[in-house]
């Protein structure tokens, strides 16, 4: 299977390994993104599956495209269909979540909160009687702070986070008007395509000018939850969980098999990683009804990579 494991090349400068994201900062102000196949969950890497790098890549490239017109990016080229160039910011210490249904599994998903019985959370109040992956009654912001010591994520309302000073109030407004514009672009034109935007996550950032702009990625499918509309209403009223993509596959598999925080990870099918390669590219062509092209040109994805870097290596 041809994977994107790694992507560490010695001639370019300030390198940083994420969890799926290797990035070089380079002298001028640029950023070198280059998204691997990596897939991470419980805090760990589960597996490489062929082309996710690609797929989150070039669906971000979509729909960095489609929303440039309602605020900046980072985007400055793409040299490469695993890799952005962009402008290097100063990331904005308060996630942005924009959600447009009572719906998601975490501890801080506003379905989890209402099954405890909150009401009032993130600053709104929602009504009672609500059911599970009901539409809200508006999208709404619920963002949250991550403990700089590498704890969980807490919620937070607008009142503190301006209070608590990790934004100001022009800044939260910007942000605010940002994220839900967005938003209301991505809804609309995934309906377009049998899709339902249900939420979302967005990170921003500062440039030098202290500009407000759109960073990462935007409307993947790992930082988005898709469902298809058609199987929307009759589930719904079923009470059972719309159809979406289900990409979870190896996640899934692994927490059947053991303690995937503890225990060694058993090996994973070969079968079972392609069928999560196969659900990444379905979900690129549906999202932007774009037929998904495989770069497979050189031996390795690596040796494309460092090709379409070389240019770059230079400037150390």
């Amino acid at each position: 299977m041809r994977i994107l494991s790694e992507a560490y090349f010695p001639e370019l400068p300030n390198y940083y390994r994420g969890k799926v994201r290797e990035n070089y900062d380079l002298p001028d102000g640029r950023r070198i993104i280059i998204s691997t196949d990596r897939l991470s969950a419980f805090d760990r890497i589960l597996a490489c599956i062929p082309y996710k790098g690609q797929v989150l890549t070039q669906t971000a490239r979509y729909w960095f495209d489609a929303t440039k017109d309602i605020c900046p990016n980072h985007v400055l080229d793409y040299p490469d269909p695993n890799v952005v160039v962009g402008q290097r910011l100063d990331i904005l210490p308060v996630e942005i979540v924009v959600r447009g249904y009572l719906a998601g599994t975490t501890g801080t998903s506003i379905l989890t909160l209402y099954k405890k019985g909150q009401r009032t959370m993130y600053g709104i109040t929602l009504p009672d009687g609500m059911r599970d992956n009901q539409e809200l009654p508006e999208p709404i912001i619920t963002p949250t702070s991550k403990a700089f010591d590498g704890g969980h994520d807490e919620p937070l309302t607008a009142t503190e986070i301006v209070e608590n000073g990790l934004l100001t109030k022009p800044q939260w407004e910007t942000l605010s008007q940002y994220a839900l514009r967005l938003f209301a672009r991505g809804q609309e034109l995934a309906s377009k395509r049998g899709l339902i935007l249900v939420d979302t996550k967005y990170e921003f950032g500062i440039d030098k000018s202290g500009a407000i702009i759109l960073a990462d990625e935007i409307h993947t499918p790992d930082s988005s939850r898709y469902w298809i509309t058609d199987s929307y209403h009759e589930s719904f009223q079923k009470g059972e969980r719309p159809r979406s993509f289900d990409k979870d596959f190896v996640r899934s598999w692994v927490a059947e098999r053991c303690d995937p925080y503890r225990d060694d990870i058993p090996e994973i099918p070969t079968k079972l990683i392609e069928e999560t390669s196969a659900v990444y590219i379905k979900a690129f062509e549906a999202i932007t009804g774009l037929r998904f092209e495989p770069d497979n040109r050189e031996a390795t994805p690596l040796e494309r990579v460092r090709r379409n870097l070389t240019p770059f290596f230079s400037g150390r």
